[in-house]
């Protein structure tokens, strides 16, 4: 297996908590920052309260960020909650839904990587909290369907997602 050469730059990469803690004052939404390399945000959206979960990984100069629902499937609709993310994840062209194996809740993820760069910008971040939002508002009730509401992974792609096609 060829190794992958590494050069040594004296550049590092700020930690992108630090922006995305600004973004989270200026919006007033409840948070809390344990650790320098972890942050833990609520939202309150359409649907449900959101917990928005950043991790800094300095080594890697990685950024993983989750966000998680306030729902938890029961063991008696994990198979149909896996066909569903399959289906969701098809759709998806940023991050991906993924099941918090701790607590058995959906959630959006997304690891940014951001090595050569030395800052973060404030767009990038907003972006990226925007989108996660924004598809888990979209998949919110797909989800619902399927842990409360019975149905299978294709009746609840069908009556809860409408994808556009063309303009109005």
């Amino acid at each position: 297996m060829p190794a992958v050469a590494v050069e040594e730059t004296s550049a590092t990469t700020l930690n992108p908590l630090e922006i995305v803690e600004e973004i989270v004052v200026a919006n007033e939404w409840p948070f809390d920052r344990s650790h320098e390399d972890e942050l833990v945000v609520e939202i309150a959206a359409r649907w449900c309260d959101y917990r928005l979960y950043f991790v800094w990984q300095p080594e890697v100069s990685a950024m993983q960020f989750s966000c998680q629902f306030d729902m938890k499937a029961p063991k008696a609709r994990r198979h149909d909650l896996n066909e569903l993310l399959a289906q969701v994840n098809g759709k998806m062209w940023l991050g991906h839904f993924d099941i918090c194996p701790d607590e058995h809740t959906p959630m959006f993820r997304h690891t940014s990587l951001l090595r050569g760069a030395p800052r973060a910008s404030v767009e990038q971040m907003e972006d990226l909290v925007e989108i996660a939002l924004m598809e888990c508002e979209r998949f919110y009730p797909a989800f619902q369907f399927v842990i409360s509401g019975g149905k299978t992974a294709s009746e609840a792609v069908t009556a809860s997602i409408l994808d556009t096609v063309g303009e109005a």
